[in-house]
């Protein structure tokens, strides 16, 4: 437990120098989320629809890297949160963790907050979310600044949902305006039910 505890006291402590040198490089936004009903800045660049993904790393809850390519030619959400223990955050991930029953076999899940692997761990046994993959950007911060989702000053993500086709390409996006608010659940799942629809690419 000890050196569990160590480890996360380094690891936050990284991530603080860290955000301080990103938040002096990146990209700004300050007009499209808000917190309440004061808008936050978003560091990073806005991937849109239409877009070729960005690759990106992050780790799972062993801090194994995970990167984006390593489910080319499928169909994938991302279901991005600020932080798995709060309530909404906490029913988006349950919610889809519960939906991947009924996606076809050539999808892939995936949750990504900025939680560090421990809490991840932790949530996911105690909520039994083991359908879907939930990933930490807290080491890098790689997902969350080439996709414009890292708060400035919070070191969390902001909440959105991303659809990625076998090409590799982004068919829809949703950046959630209130940080507070549930996303779309509907109109994310009937997008990716059309995806599944349409014909697996062939093989070159």
């Amino acid at each position: 437990m000890k050196k569990l505890l160590c480890a996360a006291l380094m690891l936050s402590s990284v991530s603080a120098i860290a955000n301080t040198l990103l938040d002096n490089s990146l990209p700004e936004n300050n007009s499209l989320v808000k917190a309440g009903e004061k808008y936050v800045t978003l560091l990073g660049t806005q991937v849109e629809v239409g877009q070729n993904a960005p690759n990106f790393k992050v780790v799972d809850e062993n801090f194994a890297p995970i990167e984006l390519s390593e489910f080319n030619g499928k169909n994938i959400l991302i279901s991005v949160v600020p932080s798995l223990d709060t309530g909404v955050c906490s029913l988006q991930t349950k919610r889809f963790n519960d939906e991947i029953a009924n996606t076809g076999d050539n999808t892939v899940m995936l949750t990504i907050s900025n939680d560090l692997p421990f809490a991840q761990k932790r949530f996911c046994k105690s909520e039994n979310v083991t359908q879907i993959q939930v990933l930490s950007d807290a080491v890098w911060r790689d997902f969350g600044t080439k996709y414009g989702l890292l708060i400035k000053d919070m070191g969390l993500l902001t909440r959105a949902i991303f659809i990625i086709n076998p090409e590799g390409k982004v068919v829809y996006k949703e950046l959630v305006e209130k940080i507070s608010n549930h996303p779309d659940y509907q109109q994310a799942l009937a997008a990716l039910n059309e995806l599944n629809q349409q014909p697996a690419p062939v093989s070159q």
